[in-house]
């Protein structure tokens, strides 16, 4: 009779690893990368668009909200769609559709196909992102998962700081008269690139038919979140009319439909426990109020930057740089501040971005030099630095290790959409102001909209009372890498969306 090796005296030998994880690796940064790109590059891009393509006001504002919407939207069941039908399809799928939405977008002769091509992008990208975080879980083992992941801290803050950038740069070359079209022809080597790498290396599952998903949920969310943002951005230029005010009661009722969904449905998107749970709660209000206000700055202010004083794209990108600096050196220190401080370094950090964009506000009230922007524009990324992880630390902090993939879908889901709810209400709260034809109100959109930004920000500072006063309120069962069955994407770096 065999004796079973698990019952030998010596220790079990630890599980080989798999030779191609770190090759995994690189496909899901690259995707990740080029997602992020992509949802950063129309706030330079955008004024250039106008002038090729035409369109008004509102087509520049559903450049950056049409994607950011529905990729929040898919964004919520994403994760499980890959664990029904498996991963690697799914990451393949969404890559491919990606990469022709992207061509798409290169070829639009009119706003109209170019705003649709970007809602199609961003649903692709919410196919594919959430797959590349289950992949690396299965790949990784408990020893190097923790490196693995560690990886995209830098990689999103350089495609962050890199997308607003490469966007200028490219239209500053116009290689054969392009413009703005070469940003989304590079997405072509890099999508294919994508697809290939995830055939070759990523491992083939065959995704579990018994994982359940809500369709009802995700399409009260979508429903809802477009009701609001809709006439937000286009009430402005329809006079305001009383359907948009209809529509906008309509979506709230659609949310609220979505609450009482989650209470009843076998597979809920939102687990029902964390709406029992104040500090979770709190953290969703806090990170609604942080990314409405800073997706909506970032827009005016490259708009402010381009139509107002002039700049180029090249130029608006170089002048939002130092929000990337800021966001880079107070991230260093963060994490041991957070250590120290707990929730008031929330306060701290909301503190230090009210203060960055009421310095733009004087900057652009008083008509200073624009090199004077360039200060409150670092503070602003210091204090952004300082609120962005400690926020998710928080949030997720309240969950339990069962929770952990609900919350963290639902958290990156509410910044999409909060991002595009900021580009909605902050770009009309800026074209109402820049296009009275006075020449005296050039910088009156920024003013308006960065004091309605710092607004945002003490409204967070409020909420933050609703998070414990605990420093560390992380369970100590709870795994620093992803361990549920649905793997949603990890909590962004806020960037120049």
């Amino acid at each position: 009779m065999t004796v079973p090796a698990s019952t030998s005296a010596g220790p079990a030998a630890p599980p080989i690893a798999d030779p191609r994880r770190w090759r995994v690796l690189a496909v899901v940064l690259l995707a990740q990368a080029l997602d992020l790109l992509d949802a950063t590059v129309m706030n330079v891009a955008a004024p250039s668009v106008r002038a090729g393509l035409g369109g008004g006001a509102a087509m520049m504002q559903w450049l950056t909200a049409g994607y950011t919407l529905a990729f929040g939207v898919l964004l919520i069941v994403g994760g499980r769609l890959g664990d029904r039908w498996g991963r690697r399809r799914l990451f393949v799928l969404g890559a491919a559709g990606f990469t022709v939405a992207s061509a798409v977008c290169a070829a639009a002769p009119s706003p109209s196909v170019l705003v649709a091509a970007r809602v199609v992008q961003g649903a692709l990208g919410a196919l594919m992102i959430p797959q590349g975080f289950g992949v690396l879980t299965s790949v990784f083992d408990e020893r190097e998962r923790g490196r693995a992941f560690a990886t995209f801290g830098p990689v999103m803050a350089l495609a962050g700081v890199g997308g607003p950038v490469l966007a200028g740069g490219l239209i500053a070359l116009d290689p054969a008269g392009l413009d703005w079209r070469l940003i989304f022809l590079i997405n072509l080597p890099l999508g294919a690139s994508a697809v290939v790498g995830a055939l070759r290396w990523m491992p083939a599952d065959p995704g579990d038919p018994l994982v359940r998903i809500d369709p009802p949920g995700a399409l009260w969310v979508a429903v809802g979140s477009a009701l609001v943002v809709h006439p937000l951005i286009q009430g402005r230029e329809a006079g305001w009319p009383w359907w948009t005010f209809a529509e906008i009661a309509a979506g709230i009722a659609a949310f609220i439909a979505f609450g009482r969904r989650q209470r009843t449905s076998r597979s809920p998107v939102l687990v029902p426990s964390l709406l029992r749970k104040p500090a979770f709660v709190g953290g969703l209000a806090v990170t609604a109020a942080f990314f409405t206000g800073l997706g909506g700055l970032l827009l005016v202010l490259s708009l402010h930057l381009q139509l107002d004083l002039g700049r180029s794209a090249w130029g608006t990108a170089l002048y939002l740089s130092p929000l990337a600096l800021g966001i880079g050196l107070a991230s260093l220190f963060a994490p041991a501040a957070s250590a120290r401080l707990g929730r008031s370094l929330l306060h701290l950090g909301l503190g230090v971005e009210a203060l960055g964009t009421l310095g733009l506000a004087a900057v652009a009230a008083s008509g200073s030099p624009v090199w004077a922007l360039s200060i409150p524009t670092l503070v602003v990324g210091l204090g952004v630095g300082l609120v962005s992880g400690t926020l998710v630390r928080s949030i997720l902090a309240a969950a339990e290790p069962a929770e952990t993939g609900s919350a963290s879908g639902t958290l990156n889901a509410l910044q999409q959409l909060a991002t595009a709810l900021g580009v909605a209400v902050l770009g009309t709260v800026y074209f109402a102001a820049h296009d009275t034809g006075a020449p005296e109100a050039g910088g009156d959109g920024l003013v308006i909209g960065a004091l309605v930004v710092a607004a945002t920000c003490l409204v967070g500072a409020g909420l933050v009372f609703l998070l414990p006063r605990a420093r560390d309120e992380r369970p100590a069962s709870t795994p620093s890498t992803p361990s549920t069955p649905s793997t949603p994407s990890a909590p962004s770096i806020p960037s120049a969306h």
